[in-house]
């Protein structure tokens, strides 16, 4: 493979004490930090090279390491031609590196002042193979944690072996953590692997054949946590990766059985909890995946187990066992059980498996203990909780406040509440906790601000002081809130008492409309002020370019001078089992080929629908938004997804073939067949007849919409998100439609 290196002259070998390798990938945004933290003026030890490998990033960071060469000699740069990954870009700047020791940088991270000094004053006294440095996590919002293993590195000797201090193998395992000597390194025939977890096929052997380790008790590396990209931080199948590195790793052993045979033990324990812990953490196995992982672990389990060993105690000695017997679904019933075990161990001490016969109501109750106390923990004024659709994914008026919140108020931190199964929904770089998990809980019970679209669960009411804002996710058509005691077939047993005192607890609603302020301030009743600011989640429909609505519909599909027709139908609460109203192949075939049915099914009901021609199938896309924007023409019945599109100003068909038996069993506030947005079909065959002849279109369905858009979307101007972030995180007042803002009693 043909490389490029930067012209620039190296120090001689005989100044070079350290190598820094530093393999460099889509981190322009970093990339000048780590470089000032190797070679600016927080380093006083001069001697010492950095071998950048541009392991052809598509970014700018080839051209940043140039700029950086040019001015100091230090740092040489190797281009590559290709992309070949962490672990061969760690090989190529091996292959390069000149100094005594080498240390395997990652360039989105930085040194701490003064680390390289301190590292080379303890390679000078010591001349070990391995020498460990102790680290420190930086979060996403910049605060800094020190390495919860940092009591493994007090009270070391200057030099050991690692029988003399078998913990060591405790410590985290990866390149950048430690500082090796090269030729030791390369005596050992080892490389860095391919994929994911390439770096333990290098730390482990190395620590198992060193004959002389050190530990520097000082923080010299700051780890970025929760970055974008980062395997810690993406879900893909390419977590599989792990088992291949530590076949790796299993090979030294046997190949090197004098030095590394009578850690066998404990490498496999290490590799049994490596596996076990990536598939308990959350985002990381695809859902779809989760059960071939846990198979593909039990057949590495029964591989490499060693003669003679012996289960751990406790819950873990019972996880083991279920992953050497392949027992996949009692393994998956166990793993809420022991979230829980671990988040309550401080609380309830460690009381040996009975957390894994804990009853629901007993796990529940437990729960609401572990808040309560949590309660108690000093509140974080610059933390924010968000969550949407009873913790479905990152969506609607939360993400939009969410994503303003971020721009114009950067010191606060906001994290999402999501389902296990819904990590995968949350955008990169966004962070998370999963619902019903110690952290979540933690979270919940420090943050000042709560933002949701539905209630959060009645069993976790915030902490005094914070500051919860209800969205709520639609301009109500159908009756809610304490008007469905008179509907029960649509209230289902609803606790009226206990709704009343949920929105007791609201402190802000945020409301699109002086219709939706009406209602909901009747039915949810509370001392919440009431935001009339518009409909966050509509600015993104509002300032669409032309250009995001046409990427939208080119991701879809949807081919030039097609017309897309999005069809939205909401969920029927008096269906048992919901039954398509309308036939979408038959419309399809009615349409022609000049039409494209963009099918959206309610999350409540399961799609029925089979993508064919002139259908797709839009059910589990993310952004019910960017489907507004690809269509040319909405057809709904009675979801809300009407008030939203409305702002667009296309046409909007009503199909509500069985309109009298909903506004029955449901209720309505308003006749939408006279007061809706456009034309109205009761049939399938009329529904396709309102298209053939164009009346969608006509000047009669403009002027009902045109109607509709003076009721519904009065502050529909683009800037609602703004308006609630500069009033509920900056207590400001911004201007019309703002000042709007009342007491709910004031409304009603």
């Amino acid at each position: 493979m043909a490389t490029t290196d930067s012209p620039a002259a190296p120090p001689s070998e005989d100044e070079v004490l350290i190598s820094v390798v530093l393999p460099v990938y889509k981190v322009q945004e970093f990339l000048p930090e780590c470089l000032d933290s190797l070679l600016g003026v927080s380093q006083s030890f001069d001697g010492i090279e950095v071998v950048a490998v541009d392991d052809c990033s598509p970014d700018g960071s080839g051209a940043l390491l140039d700029e950086y060469a040019a001015g100091d000699s230090r740092l040489r740069v190797v281009h590559l031609p290709e992309n070949v990954g962490l672990g061969r870009a760690r090989s190529e700047g091996l292959a390069r590196a000149r100094g005594e020791y080498v240390w395997f940088v990652d360039s989105d991270d930085r040194l701490t002042c003064g680390a390289v000094a301190a590292v080379a004053d303890r390679l000078w006294r010591t001349s070990p193979d391995v020498l460990i440095v102790d680290h420190a996590l930086v979060n996403p919002d910049g605060s800094v944690e020190r390495n919860p293993r940092a009591h493994l590195f007090q009270d070391a000797p200057e030099t050991f072996t690692l029988v003399e201090r078998p913990r060591t193998l405790d410590l985290i395992m990866t390149a950048w953590s430690r500082v090796l000597r090269r030729e030791f390194l390369l005596g050992l025939d080892l490389d860095f692997g391919h994929g994911y977890y390439e770096d333990i096929s290098v730390t482990y052997p190395t620590l198992l054949a060193a004959r002389r380790i050190s530990m520097l008790d000082r923080v010299c590396y700051h780890y970025r946590r929760g970055r974008e990209g980062a395997i810690t931080n993406t879900s893909s199948p390419k977590h599989f990766d792990l088992f291949g590195q530590y076949e790796r790793i299993f090979a030294f052993v046997d190949r090197e059985t004098t030095t590394a045979e009578p850690f066998r033990k404990a490498v496999f324990d290490r590799t049994v909890r490596h596996a076990t812990t990536v598939l308990a953490t959350p985002g990381l196995v695809p859902a779809a995946l989760r059960r071939d992982f846990f198979l593909r672990a039990a057949e590495h389990f029964r591989r490499f187990r060693p003669r003679g060993y012996s289960h751990p105690s406790g819950l873990r000695g019972l996880q083991y066992r279920l992953v050497e017997r392949g027992a996949y679904p009692a393994y998956a019933a166990l793993e809420p059980v022991n979230r829980l075990r671990l988040g309550l161990r401080t609380v309830l001490g460690r009381t040996r498996g009975a957390a894994r016969r804990m009853p629901r109501l007993v796990a529940t109750a437990l729960r609401r203990v572990y808040y309560r106390i949590c309660l108690r923990l000093p509140a974080d004024e610059s933390l924010a909780v968000y969550a949407a659709y009873w913790n479905r994914g990152y969506a609607c008026n939360p993400a939009a406040i969410f994503e303003k919140a971020r721009e114009l108020v950067p010191g606060v931190r906001g994290v999402w509440v999501v389902a296990r199964d819904r990590t995968a929904s949350v955008p990169p770089g966004v962070e998370y906790v999963v619902d019903g998990t110690a952290r979540c809980l933690r979270t919940m019970a420090r943050a000042k601000y709560l933002v949701n679209n539905v209630n959060f669960p009645y069993e976790l009411p915030k902490r005094r002081g914070a500051v919860l804002v209800q969205t709520q996710h639609g301009t109500p058509l159908k009756k809610m809130g304490t008007d469905l005691r008179d509907h029960p077939v649509a209230a289902r047993g609803m606790n009226f008492e206990r709704l009343v005192e949920q929105s007791g607890r609201w402190d802000v609603l945020v409301s699109p409309n002086p219709h939706t302020t009406d209602v909901f301030t009747r039915v949810y009743p509370g001392p919440y002020e009431v935001l009339e600011a518009g409909y966050p989640r509509v600015d993104r429909l509002v300032n669409a370019s032309i250009d995001r609505v046409n990427r939208v519909r080119g991701e879809l599909g949807i081919a030039p001078g097609q017309v897309a027709v999005l069809y939205a139908p909401t969920h029927r609460d008096h269906q048992v089992e919901t039954a398509p109203v309308l036939d979408v192949e038959r419309l399809a075939d009615q349409l022609g080929d000049d039409h494209v049915l963009l099918v959206r099914s309610h999350y409540f009901d399961a799609p029925r629908i089979s993508t064919s021609r002139g259908i797709v199938d839009v059910s589990s896309h993310p952004s019910v938004e960017d489907l507004c924007l690809a269509a040319d023409v909405l057809i709904t019945d009675y979801s809300s997804v009407m008030f939203d599109y409305a702002v667009l100003d296309r046409p909007i068909v009503i199909y509500a073939p069985d309109w009298e038996t909903y506004r029955r069993s449901r209720g309505v506030y308003f006749d939408l067949l006279t007061e809706g947005p456009g034309v109205v079909a009761t049939t399938q065959d009329g529904l396709a007849e309102v298209f053939t002849s164009g009346e969608h279109t006509g000047p009669a369905a403009a002027e009902r919409l045109a109607q509709f858009r003076d009721r519904f979307c009065p502050h529909d101007d683009g800037r609602a998100a703004e308006r609630v972030v500069r009033s509920v995180f900056l207590g400001e007042r911004a201007g019309e439609p703002a000042d709007a803002i009342r007491s709910a009693s004031a409304a009603r």
